[in-house]
């Protein structure tokens, strides 16, 4: 009976003044099945139990998707604030030995583009020393969502739909412990 019902209706920021706001709705199977590809899309990239993912994306149901993939495969994710700079992306990184950013080009806020992959890209070129203090970082995967101008470094950044288009939509759920620990969260104040 909960399929077909609403799982995640969204209502998102006007791109620009005078534009009506963005919406979609996703239904319970619509939401597994994205969970499931997304799961197997970080699969696909080298996650596995017990990695660790920073989620520094916009408000869209995609973080959401993000999460609950982590999640099922059991890796552990650390969601960062959309509008935190790259010296706070980059010491997150560095604290929880993230191996995998998710981001997006970039995300709609008060009318304005934050440029998200740009500042994943600042905090990955951070370095105390000579040693970057992200090295940890193998993957990056890009949500397409501002169409923004960003640079995709090559072997390390891919984009979000075309990682979806080459996976299957069946993922059963890791089996985890307990204990198990499924995200990290940094409290400020």
């Amino acid at each position: 009976d909960r399929a077909n019902k609403a799982a995640i209706i969204w209502e998102g920021e006007p791109a620009a003044p005078g534009k009506p706001g963005e919406e979609r709705t996703l239904t319970y199977r619509q939401l597994h099945r994205e969970v499931c590809l997304f799961a197997n899309v970080l699969k696909k990239n080298g996650i596995k139990k017990g990695d660790r993912v920073l989620i520094y994306l916009p408000m869209v149901p995609e973080a959401a998707i993000a999460m609950l993939a982590c999640t099922r495969i059991g890796a552990v994710h650390s969601v960062v604030f959309g509008g935190f700079s790259a010296q706070s992306v980059a010491d997150r990184i560095q604290d929880c030995a993230a191996k995998m950013v998710i981001t997006s080009d970039g995300g709609f806020r008060r009318g304005g583009v934050v440029p998200l992959k740009e500042n994943v890209d600042n905090a990955l070129k951070i370095k105390v020393g000579r040693k970057s203090i992200t090295q940890s970082i193998q993957r990056v995967i890009v949500l397409r969502r501002s169409e923004n101008k960003i640079k995709m470094k090559r072997g390390r950044d891919v984009w979000w739909h075309d990682e979806i288009s080459q996976v299957s939509d069946q993922c059963p759920p890791a089996k985890l412990d307990s204990e198990h620990p499924l995200f990290i969260l940094y409290t400020s104040g």
